[in-house]
């Protein structure tokens, strides 16, 4: 990023955190990708509220924008364990933040499984959460009662252009990975895991690149939009993996589960929008597989008669050339910040939320400001 770019990221951030400060701070906990721009994300959330930890998300950590934060913010080690265990997560936040009242912000639903606990036996409040991603959205809303107010930024109209440019970066990655193999997406025959608004940007892309694209998804609705947008929706699933010479994960879930990967087609590429623990069964794959690296970010899994291939070990692919987006991505940082606001009043009901569109309307227009110049 060049000094000017820098110096308007954070004028944006500082107009932001002016819009949106809190009457008074709590304390925060995030969890984020640390990426090349990221850095003055976590500036602006320091300024919103005391940030007790930055938790980087595993397998997006660039080392200069660690060392950048570490010099005003301690970076924690994350794993999904340290929030799986109400005991080990509740020590966590006693260490951190004890008798304080806290706003935790999420990628992907790490504090889900231990926020009854914390909520409950917490010398201090949690106030509520922030969460990113659509993965997260769902494991939230699949908790039987929520104990507090659960901020969701995950299907907001902000979010869209992220989403369409992950698209992107996700083809222009699996594309690099195929080619540094010597293989094309020409003629490699393509199925789309999950059609929600990553996967059907994958798709799209896809298409207007030649490719033939074929949809898996569990809801109905959404292979009836997939037909709708001229796709050929897979009505039994072992044959459209015994056919796909490139899977692409798509679903924030499961995606492939340990028998599944028996039926992937000899060669089949296989690739994921997210995590590999989010999205792969890996650890129940069979055991006669063997893994031998056959390229810088190529695993080929293989036994008598059968083969594939795993990009990026199973984690986000388009992280191997730096998943950026440009600008857009400053839309939902900004949301993100006026949910702490929304958090700190401590006025909220247990359950999910969202920003309000005066408050998207808000960000668009200071964004449009500073971005489209």
């Amino acid at each position: 990023m060049e000094p000017f770019e820098r110096a308007r990221l954070d004028a944006y951030f500082t107009k932001i955190t002016t819009q949106f400060a809190p009457t008074e701070q709590a304390t925060a906990f995030l969890i984020t990708h640390l990426l090349a721009e990221r850095p003055a994300f976590v500036r602006a959330v320091a300024a919103m509220a005391r940030l007790r930890a930055v938790l980087p998300k595993p397998k997006s950590v660039l080392p200069a924008a660690q060392r950048a934060i570490e010099q005003t913010t301690p970076c924690d080690t994350l794993s999904r364990e340290l929030f799986t265990d109400p005991d080990t997560a509740l020590d966590y936040l006693e260490a951190r933040a004890a008798g304080e009242p806290v706003v935790l912000l999420d990628v992907g639903g790490y504090y889900a499984p231990a926020l009854g606990d914390l909520h409950s036996r917490f010398t201090g409040q949690i106030l509520g959460v922030i969460e990113d991603t659509e993965n997260g959205h769902r494991r939230y809303a699949e908790l039987d009662k929520l104990p507090c107010p659960v901020i969701s930024v995950a299907r907001s109209p902000l979010k869209d252009p992220e989403d369409y440019l992950v698209g992107q970066s996700v083809v222009f990655s699996t594309e690099a990975v195929l080619r540094d193999r010597g293989d094309i997406l020409h003629g490699r025959p393509a199925l789309v895991i999950g059609f929600g608004k990553l996967g059907s940007s994958i798709a799209r892309l896809l298409h207007a690149k030649g490719v033939q694209v074929t949809v898996h998804d569990i809801d109905p609705v959404r292979r009836t939009q997939a037909l709708s947008q001229g796709f050929a929706v897979a009505r039994d699933r072992e044959a459209a993996l015994a056919s796909a010479g490139l899977v692409l994960c798509a679903t924030g879930a499961r995606s492939l589960r340990g028998e599944d990967f028996p039926h992937l087609r000899n060669g089949a590429y296989v690739a994921t929008v997210t995590s590999r623990e989010d999205e792969l069964e890996l650890d129940a794959l069979p055991d006669v597989y063997t893994r031998t690296m056959v390229g810088e970010h190529v695993t080929r899994y293989q036994t008598i008669g059968h083969y594939f291939y795993l990009a990026n070990g199973g984690n986000a692919v388009n992280f191997l050339h730096g998943a950026s987006v440009g600008p857009f991505i400053f839309l939902v940082q900004a949301e993100i910040l006026a949910a702490i606001r929304m958090l700190t009043r401590a006025d909220l009901a247990p359950g999910l939320h969202e920003v309000s569109a005066d408050d998207r309307a808000a960000i668009a227009a200071t964004w449009l400001s500073y971005f489209n110049r």
